[in-house]
C-alpha cells in the first residue's frame, strides 16, 4: 500500500518555492533533505502512474528547515555521546560530593542500561507518534535527567537523573538514524549515515575533554544543568522543522488517546524488563540470576508478541534470518570494538609509561579514521538502495585484521607511528562496517520495518558496551592476573605470593598507571608488570580477532538477496524516480 502525507502550507516555509503542475507529487517519502537531481527514493514510494490526486503536497525543505534540522540533531548526538565518555572525568569529584565510591561504576552502567532499553521502543513510537513528536519527547527527557542530575543530593537522586538522561539519550541514538532514512534520498543517504557517525564519534572523543575542562572552572552540577536548555532547545528547532508523519497507516486518522490505548504496553515492559536485566547482569561482576531470569522474560516477550493485535517488534521482524543475524553481527562486532577503546589508553598508560592526558589522546587517530571511513564510504559508495553483502564482509575482515595487527604491536617496542597508524585504520574500518551494514540491513527489510529494525539494531549495538568490557574485561583480567602471579613467583623464587604481593597485584590490576608511579615498584618488579600487561593485552586482541570470525560468519549468513517480491518493488520504484529525475533536469 502506498502511504502518502498531504499538508498545507505552514508558516516559516516561504523559502521553498511554490509546486508548479509540472513537479513530482511528493509521496509520504519522498526525500526532504534532496538535491535537485534526487527526487523520490522510499523504498515503496508512489510509481510514475500511480499516484492519487489531493491536494498540494508539501515541497522539499527550505535550507532554513534544512540548516536548522542538521545542527539541531548534531547538537543533540554530541549530548548523548559525550555522556558516555564524559562521566569519567567527572566520576571521582561526583563520588567525592554524594559519598559514593563504592557505587561510582553505576554512574555509567545506569545511562548505558536505560539506553539501550529504550532504543527498540523509540522507533516503533516514531512509526505511530511521528518523528518529530519522537524528537521533542526524547530531547525533553534528557533535559529533565540534566536537570535532576545537576541538583541531585544523594546518589539516589543522581542515578535517577542518569536514567532519565539514558531513556532520552536511547530515543535520540535511534531516531537521528530514523531521520537519516525519512528525510534523505537514498543516493546521499550513505553520505548522511557517515555524518551521523562522526558527529557521534565526536561526542564519544570530545566528551572526556570537554567535560574535563570545564569541570575544574563551573563544577558539575552547573556541567550537567547547563546541558537541560541546549538539549531543549535542539529537540524544539527538530521537531518544529520537519513534518509530523505518521508512518503506519492504522495510526494515522486516531487521536493521542486512541494511540495511546491500542499500544502494545505488555510487549514494552516484558522486551524492556529484559534487556534491563539482562545488561544488569553484565555491569561490574557477572551475575548469572539477572541474566538467566532475562531469558525468561524473553520467552515472556515472544509469547505476548505473537498475540498481541500491534505488537512492538512484529513477528516478521523477529523470524527475519537477515535481521537477526545483522543484529548478533552487530553485537560482536561493536564488543570488540570497545576492547580498542578501553584499552587503548591503558596500554600507553601501563607500557609505555606515558600521563592519562596521553593516554586520551590515543583515541584520537581511532575515532578520527571511525569518522573518515563512514563519509569515504557514504561519499563514495553508498549511491544507491541494493545489497552491500560482499563490502559489508570485507570491511569487518578489515577490522578483524587490524585487531589482530594490534595484538604485535600493543608492546613496548613496537613503533609508535605504527601503532598509531593500527588503531587509525581499525576505526576507519569501522566506521565503514557501520555504515554498510546499516545500508545492507535496510535492503533486507522491508520499508515498512526501516524503523523498527533501525532501533533493534541500536540496541545491539548498545549492548555491545557493556556486552565487550564484561567478556574482554574478564579475560584481561584473568591473563593480566596470572602473567603477574607467575612472574612475581620467579622474581621471589618461591611457588606463592605474600600478602605483600598479592595486595600488589590487585593494585597493579585496579590502576595501570601504578606500574611506571615513582617509588612504588623496583626496576625487576616494573618489568614484570609490563610483561604481564603485554601478555594480557595479546590474549585479548588474540581472542576477539577470532571471536570476529563468528561474526563474519552470521554477516554471511544474513545473504545478499532481499525479501521475495521486494526486488521486484526495487525495481519499479527505480525506473519512476529515474523517469522522475529526468522531469526535474528537464
Amino acid at each position: 500500500m502506498t502511504i502518502r502525507f498531504f499538508t498545507s502550507r505552514r508558516r516559516g516555509d516561504d523559502d521553498n518555492p511554490p509546486t508548479s503542475p509540472t513537479s513530482p507529487t511528493i509521496a509520504e517519502d519522498t526525500p526532504l533533505l534532496r538535491s535537485e537531481s534526487s527526487s523520490v527514493t522510499a523504498r515503496y514510494a508512489a510509481s510514475a502512474t500511480d499516484r492519487l490526486p489531493g491536494p498540494a503536497p508539501e515541497p522539499s525543505l527550505g535550507w532554513k528547515r534544512t540548516t536548522c534540522i542538521v545542527f539541531s540533531m548534531w547538537a543533540l548526538i554530541f549530548l548523548q555521546a559525550s555522556n558516555m565518555s564524559g562521566i569519567s572525568t567527572t566520576q571521582s569529584t561526583i563520588a567525592a560530593d554524594l559519598d559514593a565510591y563504592e557505587s561510582a561504576m553505576w554512574f555509567t552502567s545506569a545511562y548505558m542500561i536505560s539506553m539501550s532499553s529504550v532504543a527498540p521502543l523509540a522507533g516503533r513510537l516514531a512509526m505511530i507518534f511521528s518523528s518529530a513528536t519522537m524528537v521533542l519527547l526524547s530531547s525533553s527527557c534528557f533535559a529533565a535527567g540534566a536537570l535532576v542530575t545537576a541538583v541531585a543530593p544523594t546518589f539516589a537522586v543522581f542515578i535517577l537523573g542518569r536514567v532519565m538522561l539514558g531513556i532520552g539519550s536511547g530515543g535520540i541514538m535511534t531516531l537521528c538514524m530514523i531521520l537519516v532514512i525519512q528525510l534523505t534520498s537514498k543516493k546521499r543517504r550513505g553520505l548522511w549515515i557517515g555524518l551521523t557517525n562522526a558527529g557521534f564519534t565526536l561526542g564519544v572523543s570530545a566528551g572526556a575533554v570537554v567535560f574535563g575542562a570545564l569541570l575544574p572552572v563551573i563544577g558539575w552540577r552547573l556541567l550537567f544543568g547547563a546541558q537541560a536548555p541546549l538539549a531543549a532547545l535542539a529537540g524544539l528547532g527538530v521537531s518544529l522543522s520537519i513534518p509530523h508523519i505518521t508512518t503506519d497507516e492504522n495510526a494515522k486518522d486516531k487521536t493521542t488517546l486512541q494511540k495511546l490505548a491500542g499500544l502494545d504496553y505488555a510487549g514494552a515492559v516484558s522486551l524492556t524488563v529484559t534487556i534491563v536485566l539482562f545488561l544488569y547482569g553484565l555491569s561490574g561482576t557477572i551475575q548469572l540470576l539477572p541474566i538467566c531470569i532475562s531469558l525468561i522474560t524473553l520467552v515472556a516477550f515472544l509469547i505476548v508478541e505473537s498475540r498481541a493485535g500491534d505488537p512492538v517488534v512484529p513477528l516478521a521482524v523477529i523470524k527475519s534470518r537477515g535481521v537477526l543475524l545483522s543484529c548478533f553481527s552487530q553485537l560482536g562486532f561493536m564488543a570488540a570494538r570497545w576492547t580498542v577503546l578501553f584499552y587503548a589508553p591503558i596500554f600507553v598508560l601501563a607500557v609505555r609509561g606515558l600521563s592519562p592526558a596521553v593516554a586520551g589522546s590515543v583515541l584520537i587517530p581511532t575515532n578520527a579514521g571511525f569518522g573518515l571511513g563512514g563519509l569515504i564510504v557514504g561519499i563514495l559508495h553508498i549511491r544507491h538502495a541494493g545489497s552491500f553483502w560482499f563490502p559489508s564482509l570485507l570491511s569487518l575482515a578489515l577490522f578483524s585484521a587490524a585487531l589482530l595487527a594490534l595484538a604485535f604491536v600493543s608492546n613496548a617496542t613496537a613503533s609508535v607511528g605504527v601503532y598509531v597508524a593500527v588503531v587509525f585504520v581499525n576505526g576507519l574500518c569501522t566506521g565503514a562496517a557501520l555504515n554498510y551494514t546499516l545500508a545492507h540491513l535496510l535492503y533486507l527489510s522491508s520499508p515498512d520495518e526501516h524503523f523498527i529494525v533501525t532501533g533493534l539494531l541500536s540496541t545491539f549495538r548498545g549492548f555491545a558496551g557493556s556486552f565487550g568490557t564484561a567478556i574482554g574485561g574478564g579475560v584481561f583480567t584473568r591473563t593480566l592476573r596470572d602473567a603477574l602471579t607467575e612472574g612475581f613467583e620467579q622474581l621471589d623464587g618461591g611457588e606463592g605470593l605474600d600478602k605483600v604481593r598479592e595486595k600488589l597485584v590487585t593494585v597493579l590490576i585496579g590502576s595501570p598507571a601504578v606500574v611506571w608511579k615513582e617509588g612504588v615498584l623496583t626496576a625487576a618488579e616494573r618489568a614484570v608488570a609490563v610483561f604481564g600487561y603485554e601478555r594480557a593485552l595479546v590474549v585479548l586482541y588474540t581472542s576477539t580477532a577470532a571471536t570476529c570470525v563468528l561474526v563474519l560468519i552470521m554477516q554471511a549468513g544474513t545473504g545478499w538477496t532481499a525479501p521475495v517480491g521486494q526486488k521486484e518493488e526495487d525495481e519499479r520504484f527505480e525506473e519512476a524516480a529515474a523517469e522522475e529525475d529526468r522531469a526535474m533536469e528537464a
